[in-house]
């Protein structure tokens, strides 16, 4: 085999093998030959296989910037963590301070942080989770938006205050990305909004394809970003991308939170090497960063050490050693130094004697820095001779972006590509309209002109100017709640404007939807409806559907502009069309609204669309009268089209006025989206403390033990398992098989740490999901998996895969927001252990768990979301271990445990999976950036080339051997798992090194699978059936599980006003709506139409329904899926404990209800009226929730779930008998299957049939009767004669039996269809 070994022997990477000292510090390398090195600081530096900085080395074609100076003096953040005024504690009397104000409650998270950044070079922020790393890059980049959160000190750019006069970038560390661009149209978009004139179209293509190689990238260019729906980049490839996009806007100052988290070492070398390279060409570049190679130590310029929010260092790098030498703290020989001042900077929290040494030594620490800080940073910045002031030339270019009109074609171009790739949420609106079309013209088909055709009409066209609208207006809210994050971003960072992003979104949808949807509805419900057959009315009529659904999308942009939350966002889109479909004139004739109220129909752009359509239909018109002498005859007026308009309130010469008014509400409404998107900041709420006042050093230093002889050891093998994915189209067009994992014969042994490694891409994550069984197919995507794998020898059903197996994801998405770390231990130890055990045992073995994993600090701080600052991303990390290991697992799967953990959290968290492994369990992870000293504590190793090919699958020993054989020797100071990487890693940077070393790597590959020295293994012991079958672990029992999720659930829940106030409101506030609409009903003949609309408007109780339902439901199913993967519990117990906590708010909203509307309205104010109100809006809301529950279990994309239940509800909403009153005799039988239908029919017997009404002498027929005298002739008339008490005990039966097929639906899917059902069979 031809191998390159002079590449190998010229240089290394360091191996920084650490023991630990006395004082648990990060000691010394074990030494081994020496061998030529090449210094660099206080280290020794080798790279073997990674190229070396040529002259085209992290390079990137940028325009030269404004070099700045970054100056930081006594920077201090602190956040009031008083209780909310919405929260149950902000009810409680609190004390006051001197001047007679609440006295709040101040946390410090940021002290006294002074440093000097000056441009040119590369700053890296160092620190342990939780040390205030990312609060000190928010702070100086402006990033954090509180009205909670107090600064003190400055950070001056160029002597300047403040950093929007200069040109910076920021990564964050969350990938905010669009799932359905490739790498590729990420950036290319990111450079035409970021590099603005003069910069060429070629030179912005040419800037991007760079950036590509220098950030490795080129392999997965061309694929899409996906995200936990649709697999697509792995999370390293994401982070690389992220930094990308952030690269090309040329900043002089770039922010970086954590840009190697989730890399794998090779990878994060080169990002840091390109980082380097950037600040060597004067830019200024600040990173916080958790476990930094050896090699990436010696790029770093300058460094800050941070401890709980106080700097213990911050001055140049190559100072920091010999300052901790001064102090007593020398560094070992050949000892990575990053990890050695982590290491010394953090306080150990897990015993209560490690936490009092160290944080005496941190004192120590801090108090001598605080001495050294005054010295150095107490004399006036002075400005460095490289900068010079900031002119107002300076200023405006530090802002400058795209031109207008690029904006609007970029963004354009970008919103059009993802919709297309959007299907679901393409294809939902579209089918929308042909279902609503359909359904519309279905029950209102080819309308009679007797006086029942025309109200039948009425309802037509209100459905066409409201219903439509607003199905469209729901899905667009939802739509933007999560397309919005991107432009936050973008604004942000001055890259998009607002009305840029405003245009572009409906220029982008405008041949896709918004011409379309109304087209299509236009077309299919005029026509067969029966509506006039005359072409320029139906043009008007499509004219004014059209205007209504530019008013959908731009009154959604700015429901999403005041919120933006979906709970909250359509709680104002619901309020809003509820008063717009009150003062329309159809459910109340526009004239009889209350004095105080009747001003507001000038303000519904509703009440302009249905009298537009109503001119449009009714004037000049005269119907069927059944008397002779058509429209002479007086007893005819009210089949005439001006009667019909005057009955209505409309004036006749309707259509002009309205459509002028409905533009006018098209640009109102995007006016007010682009001020709210302008000014209203988004802020982030900050988590308050919750103390209990519990100790967990006493006693509980140790996880009791346990020796491997009494652990039933399982033993895991691979036997040419591989793995690949078949994906189709939407058109159900199949494509090109994808090969994921290649055939990997390999043992894991259990008392070991068996390790997974390999670059980004290589399949890591997706062998962890096959080995848990937690990949699932979808309509689209099918994995398809050959080969075995064996528990001891044996090859198990699936039940018992899943019952031995714990997995710990690589996300943080299965922990619930509003709960404290000990919260989501406590409760999930009171789920996951067995029932012998007593509460007091369950929540002792999670406090022991939560003091092991070094969660002490932050014990009692919420976990947070996006929108609640909680507790830090490394510790989120270790919460979600802890969860796993609570049960002493079997087998434990992790994927990624120590991404985002300092250097010293890793190395705690993998002493404590490696005590795991000694009881005798079987632990295989995946690793990306092993830390110095871990290399020696794995058992075994599973390496993967980029494209699932294994390299090596055996003793982690043995690995090194292999490849020396192969001609690849590792360098003695060399870090065996960077050196292994490195190895096999691709150099896309470099064309010249690229083919080189992609044959070394395809060699390498061969070399293995032609490699007959490592056969299948065959375990010690072999296991039958009823060995296997005695470790299956069944789920918490109903009765056990229910009553803690309820309890869970309930902290979860009162935390969050936000929900709280949603499901409150949108009741009340319906409520409130039309008492102060329809109060007091009246008897009069207006009155026939306004008690009939009071009795539809009961109608909108079903979207309401739904809406709670996609505002809570969605985040707790992705909990509920994660912990019934992990067998916790089942189906009827999360159902139970949603219902429990559901039920009680509409009970005592449906009461509120009851009240306003039976006693404000003018119903009849009997006990028995008080009841029917309760009863049916209570059915109603909660069959609403229960179809929101059936189609978002049936479908993960929330927005098109909830287009679809829309369509439902609208059905039901103008089959209910009161919109149509002749419907077709088969969808009069389809009716019955919805509540709506059974409300109506008991409401209206109920309110109307004992009461009289009267009528003007105008209003008389030619004997002086009125038209209509009594409630029973308008049952009559609407067929609403029927039995109210049968009608309401089937509206009770049709809410149970919904419910029942929410849940049959739910257990459905998560069954697992399809499940190994064979014999276990024993391999020989």
């Amino acid at each position: 085999m031809e191998t390159n070994v002079g590449s190998c022997v010229d240089g290394g990477v360091p191996q920084v093998v650490v023991e630990h000292n006395a004082l648990g510090l990060a000691a010394r390398l074990k030494p081994r030959a020496s061998s030529t090195t090449s210094t660099a600081g206080d280290i020794e530096i080798r790279h073997p296989v990674l190229s070396q900085p040529s002259a085209r080395s992290a390079h990137i074609s940028l325009s030269e910037v404004e070099p700045v100076d970054v100056q930081i003096r006594n920077l201090a953040v602190s956040v009031d963590v008083s209780p909310s005024l919405f929260s149950i504690s902000g009810l409680l009397p609190r004390a006051k301070s001197q001047d007679g104000e609440l006295a709040t409650e101040q946390k410090r998270i940021l002290h006294s942080a002074s440093a000097s950044m000056p441009a040119g070079t590369l700053t890296a922020i160092l620190g342990g989770s939780g040390s205030g790393k990312t609060t000190m890059l928010n702070t100086m980049a402006e990033r954090m938006t509180s009205g909670r959160v107090t600064f003190g000190g400055t950070t001056k750019f160029n002597g300047v205050e403040g950093v929007n006069h200069i040109r910076s970038a920021y990564v964050m560390q969350q990938d905010v990305l669009l799932p359905t661009l490739t790498v590729r149209e990420t950036l290319r978009f990111s450079a035409d909004l970021r590099l603005p004139p003069p910069t060429t179209e070629d030179e912005r293509r040419r800037v991007v394809e760079e950036v590509i190689l220098e950030l490795g990238l080129k392999e997965c260019a061309d694929t899409r970003i996906g995200n936990h729906q649709h697999k697509g980049c792995s999370g390293g490839e994401k982070r690389r991308t992220s930094i990308g996009v952030q690269l090309l806007s040329n900043p002089s100052v770039l922010f970086l939170d954590e840009p190697t988290t989730g890399l794998d070492a090779t990878s994060a070398f080169q990002l840091v090497k390109t980082l380097k390279g950037l600040a060597g060409r004067g830019r200024t570049i600040i990173s916080t960063i958790h476990q930094p190679r050896s090699e990436i130590w010696g790029l770093f310029d300058g460094l800050v050490i941070l401890t709980r929010g106080s700097p213990v260092y911050s001055g140049k790098a190559a100072d920091s050693i010999p300052w901790f030498t001064e102090l007593g703290f020398p560094l070992p020989p050949l000892t990575n130094p990053a990890e050695f001042l982590i290491d010394i900077a953090a306080i150990d929290n897990r015993s209560d004697e490690l936490e009092t040494t160290s944080a005496e030594r941190v004192g120590r620490l801090k108090a001598a820095w605080i001495g050294e800080s005054e010295k150095l940073y107490s004399i006036p910045e002075k400005a460095p001779t490289m900068s010079l002031p900031v002119t107002s030339l300076d200023r405006s270019n530090a802002r400058r972006h795209s031109p207008f009109i690029r904006q609007t074609r970029v963004l354009t171009a970008r919103t059009l590509l993802t919709t297309y790739r959007d299907p679901l949420g393409m294809v939902g609106s579209l089918v929308e309209a042909i279902g609503i079309g359909i359904m519309s013209g279905w029950v209102f088909f080819q309308l009679d002109r007797d006086q029942s055709g025309i109200r039948s009409r009425q309802g037509a066209l209100y459905n066409s100017a409201a219903l439509q609208g607003y199905l469209i207006l729901i899905f667009e809210t939802y739509r933007l709640t999560v397309d919005i994050p991107v432009f936050d971003r973008e604004h942000n960072e001055n890259v998009v404007d607002v009305l840029p992003f405003l245009l572009s979104r409906r220029l982008a949808r405008l041949f896709m939807e918004d011409l379309p949807v109304p087209l299509i509805f236009s077309v299919i419900t005029y026509w067969m409806a029966g509506f006039k057959v005359d072409a320029s009315s139906f043009f008007v009529y499509f004219s004014i559907v059209l205007l209504c659904q530019y008013i959908a999308v731009t009154f959604a942009m700015t429901c999403v502009a005041a919120s933006r939350n979906f709970s909250s966002a359509s709680l104002i889109a619901n309020l809003g069309y509820t008063i717009q479909s009150m003062a329309c004139g159809f459910f109340l004739q526009s004239n009889t609204i209350p004095i105080y109220l009747r001003w507001l129909k000038w303000t519904a752009y509703v009440f302009y669309a249905f009298g537009a359509l109503c001119a449009n239909e009714f004037v000049g018109s005269f119907y069927d009268c059944p008397f002779d002498g058509g429209e002479s005859n007086p007893s005819c007026a009210n089949f005439t089209g001006s009667f019909i308009m005057n009955s209505l309130g409309f004036p006749e010469d309707w259509v002009t006025i309205p459509v002028i008014a409905l533009l006018g509400f098209v640009i109102m409404f995007y006016t007010l989206a682009g001020i709210g998107l302008r000014y209203i900041k988004v802020e982030m709420t900050i988590a308050r403390q919750r103390n209990t006042g519990v100790d967990l050093s006493a006693g509980k230093e140790k996880m009791t033990a346990r020796s491997a002889a009494e652990v039933r050891t399982v033993d895991i093998g691979l036997n040419k398992f591989a793995l690949s994915l078949d994906k189709k189209t939407f058109l159900g067009r199949k494509l090109p098989t994808k090969t994921i994992l290649q055939p990997v014969t390999a043992s894991f042994q259990a008392g070991v740490l068996n390790v997974i490694m390999g670059p980004s891409g290589s399949g890591k994550t997706s062998l962890l999901n096959a080995m848990a069984l937690r990949l699932r197919n979808t309509a689209g995507t099918r994995y398809r998996s050959s080969g075995d794998m064996t528990l001891n020898g044996a090859v198990p059903l699936d039940s018992i895969i899943r019952s031995i197996c714990s997995y710990v994801c690589q996300d943080d998405d299965a922990l619930l927001p509003s709960l404290t770390v000990r919260e989501t231990l406590r409760f999930s130890a009171r789920l996951r252990l067995p029932s012998f055990m007593t509460t007091e045992q369950k929540d002792q073995r999670a406090d022991e768990v939560l003091l092991k994993l070094g969660l002490k600090d932050c014990a009692d701080n919420l976990i947070g979301s996006e929108m609640i600052k909680g507790i830090s991303g490394g510790e989120k990390r270790r919460v979600s271990i802890a969860v796993q290991i609570l049960t002493d697992p079997r087998v434990l799967l992790l994927d990624e445990p120590t991404s985002g953990l300092d250097a010293f959290t890793a190395s705690s968290i993998m002493e404590v999976l490696q005590g795991l492994a000694h009881e005798g369990r079987t632990l295989i992870l995946t690793i990306h950036q092993s830390r110095s000293d871990l290399f020696q504590q794995f058992g075994s190793v599973l390496l993967l080339a980029r494209g699932g090919a294994p390299v090596y699958a055996g003793k982690a020993a043995d690995m090194l051997p292999h490849f020396e054989r192969l001609g690849f020797p590792c360098p003695t100071t060399t870090n065996p798992a960077d050196f292994a990487l490195d190895l096999i890693t691709v150099d896309l940077q470099q064309s010249d090194r690229e083919e080189k070393t992609r044959s070394k790597v395809r060699e390498l590959i061969n070399a293995w699978s032609s490699c007959n020295s490592v056969p299948f293994p065959n375990s010690n012991s072999i296991s039958t059936p009823a060995e296997l079958g005695s470790l299956v672990r069944n789920p918490s029992p109903f009765f056990k599980a229910y009553p803690i999720l309820v309890q869970r659930a309930f902290i979860n829940f009162r935390r969050q006003p936000p929900l709280i106030l949603a499901r409150i409101m949108q009741v009340l506030g319906l409520a409130i709506v039309l008492t102060l609409f329809f109060a007091p009903l009246k008897y009069d003949y207006f009155a026939v139409q306004n008690r009939l609309g009071f009795i539809q408007e009961f109608c909108a109780f079903y979207f309401v329904g739904m809406l709670q339902n996609v505002s809570v439901y969605p985040n707790e199913k992705d909990v509920f899926y994660r912990e019934n993967d992990d067998g916790t519990y089942g189906v009827e117990a999360f159902l139970a404990q949603y219902v429990t906590l559901e039920v009680p708010f509409e009970i005592f909203t449906c009461l509120l209800f009851a009240i306003l509307v039976d006693l404000g309205a003018g119903l009849p104010r009997t006990t028995q009226m008080f009841f029917v109100c309760f009863f049916n809006c209570f059915c109603i809301v909660s069959c609403g929730e229960s179809l929101g529950i059936m189609f978002n279990t049936l479908f993960n994309h929330t927005g098109f779930a909830v287009n679809i239940v829309s369509i439902f509800l609208s059905v039901a909403q103008f089959m209910s008998g009161i919109l149509s009153i002749n419907m077709p005799s088969f969808l009069q039988g389809v009716n019955y299957l919805s509540p709506i239908c059974y409300a109506i029919r008991n409401l209206a017997p109920y309110s109307l049939h004992d009461i009289t009404f009267s009528c003007t002498s105008e209003q008389r027929l030619p004997d002086g009767t009125c038209t209509i005298t009594n409630g029973k002739q308008v049952l009559q008339l609407y067929a609403l004669d029927t039995n109210p008490a049968v009608n309401i005990m089937a509206l009770g039966i049709c809410t149970l039996i919904y419910r029942l097929l929410a849940y049959a639906l739910l257990k459905a899917m998560r069954r697992h269809w399809g499940e190994r059902n064979k014999s276990i069979s024993t391999k020989g």
